[in-house]
């Protein structure tokens, strides 16, 4: 009987795409230029969002020069949340990354996020939000803005603790990536929220990350039409949390989220 060996993957990286021909080609160039310089194996799956430009075209014309690199395609637009979900639940990575096809955060951040994993997180966060945060390139200021104001609304409706929930940059061990996004529901930009709020609700180790970011001029969100979908998404969330059942809604209201 012949007995193939299958490598473990060390590292996998989803990257949601919608619209991005203009720049998934230089930010899977850079990534790849990244981890060519690690010992480790990897994988990227780049999940493509029922794009209407040539973002597909772009990903197999590189998946043909280079290996490790997988496209997977929604037949119509579904939304972050969902092409997040897939891509990951399809990850092999003893840890899994999801990263913005933008690059905002630098791909180099990896590293000190999976550094706190190997030191008994399950999941590490980067956030643009602590005193450590290196800024480079703001976002304009209405946008800030909106942030602090959806950060508020998390707080309030659902947890505290967490100062940056919505920045995409996120790495988990993987058999804590399954449990979570087998279990999320919100298809959209708030799906960060729902997973940081599974996550309290088992009682997983978050920690917070400071990370280095620089605001891309070219943006999916609409000001207005997203903000109020995600704050319906928020109230979505909330519905969904029995209190009788779930002491999470009572006991973290001022907890440390980093302490189970």
């Amino acid at each position: 009987m012949l007995y193939i060996k299958v490598e473990k993957i060390f590292l996998s990286i989803v990257i949601p795409a919608y619209n991005e021909e203009k720049r998934i080609g230089d930010s899977l160039r850079k990534i790849k230029e990244y981890l060519n310089k690690e010992s480790y194996s990897y994988e990227i799956i780049v999940v493509d969002d029922g794009s209407k430009d040539e973002t597909v075209k772009k990903v197999e014309d590189i998946t043909k020069e280079w290996e490790d690199i997988y496209v997977l395609k929604n037949e119509k637009n579904q939304g972050k949340g969902y092409s997040v979900r897939r891509g990951i639940l399809s990850a092999k990575g003893e840890y899994i990354l999801f990263s913005d096809a933008d690059l905002s955060t630098p791909i180099e951040e990896v590293e000190r996020l999976i550094n706190f994993l190997k030191e008994g997180y399950d999941l590490a966060i980067g956030s643009r939000a602590l005193k450590d945060s290196k800024i480079r390139i703001h976002q304009p200021y209405y946008r800030e803005l909106m942030g602090r104001f959806f950060n508020f609304f998390v707080q309030v409706l659902l947890f505290k603790g967490i100062k940056d929930t919505q920045c995409g940059f996120k790495v988990f061990r993987r058999e804590v990536a399954k449990e979570l996004f087998s279990q999320q529901k919100i298809d959209g930009f708030s799906f960060d929220v729902e997973i940081l709020y599974l996550a309290h609700k088992f009682n997983y180790k978050i920690k917070e990350v400071p990370v280095v970011w620089l605001n891309s001029k070219v943006s999916r969100v609409n000001p207005l039409k997203h903000s109020l979908q995600m704050f319906k998404e928020l109230l979505r969330i909330r519905a969904n949390c029995n209190c009788h059942s779930h002491p999470f809604c009572h006991s973290r209201e001022s907890g440390n989220p980093e302490t189970p």
